[in-house]
């Protein structure tokens, strides 16, 4: 088992991360509240991951924060979620936000992250409103780095690997998009404003 990885950040194209450790390139998919905040290309990382093996695949998710790795298991507990849904509540919402709603038993703000129902928001709500006390952590900053798209490109492909539907995100994009914004920064304001209404 592949429980935390560090090394070099060879690339990052949301949501597949490759990092470079002893040689070997690891390719793993993460959050876009990790994406936020990693270091530019080219410098060490340090991730936890989170090693899944099925009948017919292998895959390394990669967190930075261990609240979000917790929570990324535990999402995958509640039948109906599997590891993309998970990876789109974790961008959607940061971990005490996501406590915060939990708590609260909010189903219609759950509703907005892209992948959940109705009926998935209320057993997120009875199955985990006990296991997300002390995942709360700060909201993400912005991360920095190149990209062979423009920003707004990469904030497109990015929000459509999320779950979210090609003319919605162009609405999005268009709506919350301004001259000098990275795509990380795009994405983020993106996200806010679909989670908001």
């Amino acid at each position: 088992m592949i429980g935390r990885l560090r090394g070099t950040l060879i690339s990052k194209q949301p949501p597949w991360l490759l990092v470079e450790v002893g040689g070997v390139g690891y390719e793993l998919e993460a959050p876009m509240s990790t994406i936020y905040d990693l270091p530019t290309l080219g410098q060490e990382v340090i991730l936890l991951t989170h090693y899944a093996q099925k009948e017919d695949s292998v895959a390394l998710y990669g967190f930075l924060k261990e609240a979000e790795r917790v929570l990324f298991r535990n999402l995958q507990k509640v039948s109906g979620i599997g590891a993309k849904i998970a990876l789109a509540v974790l961008s959607g919402v940061s971990t005490d936000e996501f406590a915060r709603l939990v708590h609260a038993g909010d189903v219609v703000a759950l509703t907005k992250i892209p992948g959940i129902g109705k009926k998935t928001a209320e057993r997120i709500v009875v199955e985990l409103r006990d296991r997300v006390d002390g995942l709360g952590v700060t909201l993400p900053g912005a991360g920095r780095g190149s990209a062979p798209l423009d920003p707004a490109g990469e904030a497109t492909v990015a929000l459509q690997q999320l779950g979210y539907k090609p003319a919605e995100v162009t609405r999005l994009v268009q709506k919350v998009a301004a001259d000098g914004d990275s795509a990380e920064a795009i994405i983020r304001k993106a996200l806010r404003a679909a989670l908001g209404g």
